[in-house]
């Protein structure tokens, strides 16, 4: 049996025609089902629009309903927020769900130009602004006295309360500022092919031992439709989905076919086993289309093969 953890994307987003799926009761079934984590995007107005749950209060329904389960944010986007908020709301996930955050987090994505304008944050700014967020959370998520140099008198630092236990700090991105920040937190949550973990996982490890760190975990993602649900669509209407600009995922043309992996649960625990022996730690899966609760009862199938 392989040491890899098994995450799922939780149903927050759907087509434009679509409808959302129940959140509470897609986590109580994954939980039920043995996986490790449960995850959900973050973004205020997805691609041109689809329709997309908060992601913040999705986590906070799911913990209300699971026990054991972990519970992700794939990834948030920092600097779309206060930082003082998101401790806040951080903070408060924690006491909820008895220490289960993953943070994950990120500088957003060029695609999302709407959400930039909608939240009155130049893009321009998000490395400044994602910099300083990571240097602040630790802080104010555990309760200490913090100055936010945003203009606040030095003498009045914030203290939040009540304090919390500061989650893991996983920084998603593939550019070199965010394998940077990786190296100096808890992990990366990696984009890509299995094939490319190993040299990931190398220019992870050089920055962590720069900063006197061992290497922090790394968690990727596939892109999932497995055989034994009869609402699975063929193989072009779903490379259709995954490339549609205006769409839920908005892969380029050229890497959506890269990006899938479909077929029966067998063929899917070879290429998750793949993740693994590559030097993956986590694999978050995203059903790319289908009933989600019978696609994750084929994943539970797919992982006792692992």
């Amino acid at each position: 049996m392989v040491d890899l953890d098994i995450g799922v994307l939780l149903p927050t987003m759907s087509t434009r025609d679509g409808s959302l799926g129940d959140v509470g009761a897609a986590a109580r079934h994954a939980e039920d089902l043995g996986f490790e984590s449960v995850w959900v995007a973050d973004q205020l107005i997805a691609g041109t629009g689809v329709p997309v749950l908060e992601s913040l209060t999705s986590l906070a329904a799911a913990a209300a309903v699971t026990d054991r389960i972990q519970l992700g944010l794939g990834v948030l986007v920092l600097p779309l927020r206060p930082v003082a908020w998101i401790a806040k709301q951080v903070a408060s996930l924690q006491h909820i769900s008895g220490d289960r955050l993953l943070l994950g987090v990120g500088v957003g994505g060029a695609r999302h130009d709407r959400s930039w304008a909608a939240a009155g944050v130049p893009a321009r700014e998000r490395g400044r602004k994602t910099d300083e967020a990571l240097r602040l959370l630790p802080d104010l998520i555990s309760g200490r006295p913090t100055h936010l140099g945003n203009g606040a008198p030095a003498h009045s630092p914030v203290q939040l309360s009540p304090p919390a236990t500061v989650p893991p700090i996983i920084v998603g991105g593939m550019s070199d500022a965010a394998v940077r920040r990786a190296a100096a937190h808890d992990g990366w949550f990696v984009l890509g092919a299995s094939d490319d973990i190993p040299a990931h996982q190398a220019r992870l490890g050089v920055l962590a031992a720069a900063n006197g760190r061992t290497t922090p975990p790394i968690t990727a993602n596939a892109m999932v439709g497995l055989h034994g649900d009869p609402s699975l669509p063929d193989h072009t209407a779903i490379l259709q989905s995954l490339s549609d600009p205006d769409g839920m995922f908005g892969i380029p043309v050229e890497h959506a076919e890269s990006s899938l992996v479909r077929g029966e649960p067998g063929f899917v625990a070879e290429h998750l086993n793949i993740f693994a022996t590559h030097g993956a730690d986590r694999v978050v899966v995203t059903f790319v289309a289908g009933d989600w609760f019978r696609q994750a009862e084929l994943l539970a199938q797919a992982c006792q093969r692992l």
